[in-house]
């Protein structure tokens, strides 16, 4: 039997600003735009100089910060996240930005990522006196910096940080100002703008054209900057550096209007539809993809083939996020709620179904399965992404390696279960053409190729492959 409905989630999105009257108000919008990263919790804290202010809660966006919450985050700075659980779980102490209060001062963090080293760490933390407060990685931080002997915030925070390893996009906030980092490998996006005097940190470009800021460049890797009534100042905290993007930033997480390492987004996609229509050609009617992160490559497939693109399922969007999930018996009703397809468009014809990926293949299986039910003859499913055979460490919840369908079996396997007529990944090499790419340099393919980037830890294997 296949696994249960579960598709990739990606743990979060970080929004900051500094130096800017309506910096919460900026941080709302950003995070807004940033909603796709995480649904499932959501915070600000913001600084007026003097003291640190947050409010969170589980839920989305819109839902926790209504215009009375608003009304107590007052100041010129805030960092703000939204959440996607997977390292420490959901629940509302787990929530970010998390803010802690001592005698030296306030200290806010938000992160985007997974640390592969935060037991280890946590255990050497709690043998020393450490309490964690929380069950997320990121609070590993925090106990760092106050733990190390530097006399300056800035030292502490680069001895901390060079303590980590993993993924992780840090906002660190005090009552006068903003610190930015991410790891030597830049696993996460990240980028700075400004929008006038202030500047503005986010995980994704989108988030600047909707409140109205200019990109000015990406993070780079093992970079920390600092940013105060002074102005902004670029340090190192790691010397050594090998730059690996995420590559499912461009296949499935990122909005099509974001732009990644002066890749934008969309075209990535589309791109990789082209490629796709050069590997797996076919004699079909119709092109379809599954809304929304494939569209972008079921044109480029289209356009690359000359079949004609249509609407051929089309994605309910009122069904929320706590949407009760269907009894056994009733599953199948369940795909129906929240897509459909449409039988004017498919019936009778030979259709090829793009999708990002197939994670547990139960997904993929349903949505063929409203294809045929709809009257489509034939269904070639092709998949912008190789296969996904191994687990990701970096913030990705794609789970233990055993619910992975591809990491035991083959692509023909894979298509008798989903019960395709054909079934085509893209190749690796396929991928980074895509990308403007010659070779694998400069990305993370850990996911299809299990050669990660970064050293992983016996626990975290532990778990990540357990049977």
């Amino acid at each position: 039997m296949l696994p249960e409905i579960k598709g990739l989630n990606e743990e979060c999105g970080i929004f900051g600003v500094f130096g800017h009257q309506d910096a919460a108000q900026l941080t709302y919008y950003g995070l807004h735009s940033l909603q796709h990263r995480g649904q499932e919790g959501t915070g600000i804290v913001v600084s007026d100089g003097k003291k640190l202010t947050g409010v969170k809660g589980e839920g989305l966006v819109s839902e926790i910060f209504t215009t009375e919450a608003m009304k107590d985050l007052e100041g010129s700075a805030a960092i703000g996240h939204v959440r996607y659980a997977t390292a420490g779980g959901g629940g509302y102490e787990n929530v970010q930005p998390l803010l802690f209060h001592s005698q030296t001062g306030s200290l806010a963090l938000a992160h985007n990522g997974n640390l592969v080293n935060a037991n280890s760490l946590k255990y050497q933390l709690e043998s020393q006196g450490s309490i964690f407060q929380t069950s997320s990685d990121t609070e590993v931080l925090a106990h760092l910096v106050r733990r190390s002997g530097y006399p300056h915030l800035k030292d502490q925070v680069k001895n901390a940080l060079s303590m980590l390893k993993g993924a992780y996009a840090y906002l660190i906030m005090t009552e006068t100002e903003l610190m930015v980092a991410l790891d030597p490998h830049g696993l996460r996006p990240l980028s700075l703008g400004c929008l006038g005097d202030a500047y503005v940190v986010a995980s994704e470009t989108c988030a600047f054209d909707v409140v109205g800021a200019e990109y000015i460049r990406d993070i780079m890797p093992g970079e920390l900057l600092i940013i105060n009534e002074n102005g902004l100042t670029s340090e190192r905290f790691a010397i050594s550096t090998t730059k690996a993007i995420c590559t499912m930033e461009y296949i499935y997480f990122s909005r099509p209007d974001s732009n990644i390492q002066g890749i934008n987004v969309h075209t990535a996609r589309k791109n990789m539809g082209k490629q796709l229509a050069v590997e797996a050609p076919f004699a079909a009617d119709v092109v379809t993809g599954v809304p929304d992160s494939s569209i972008s490559a079921a044109i480029g497939y289209a356009e690359a083939t000359g079949i004609p693109y249509e609407m051929g399922l089309i994605k309910n969007r009122y069904v929320g996020r706590t949407f009760i999930q269907p009894s056994q018996s009733l599953r199948e009703q369940g795909v129906k709620m929240k897509l459909s397809a449409v039988r004017g468009v498919v019936e009778g014809k030979r259709v090829v179904m793009v999708d990002d990926s197939i994670v547990r293949g139960t997904t993929s299986r349903r949505i063929v399965n409203l294809l045929k039910e709809a009257g489509a003859t034939e269904v070639h499913v092709v998949i912008s992404s190789p296969p996904i055979k191994n687990p990701c460490f970096y913030g990705i919840d794609t789970s233990t390696k055993e619910e992975l369908i591809a990491s035991d079996k083959s692509v023909e396997q894979i298509r008798e279960l989903i019960g395709a007529d054909s079934l085509t990944f893209i190749s690796v090499e396929g991928m980074m053409k895509a990308l403007g790419q010659e070779g694998t340099n400069g990305y993370c393919l850990g996911c299809f190729t299990g050669n990660y980037p970064t050293e992983i830890y016996p626990d975290t294997l532990q778990y990540y492959y357990q049977k």
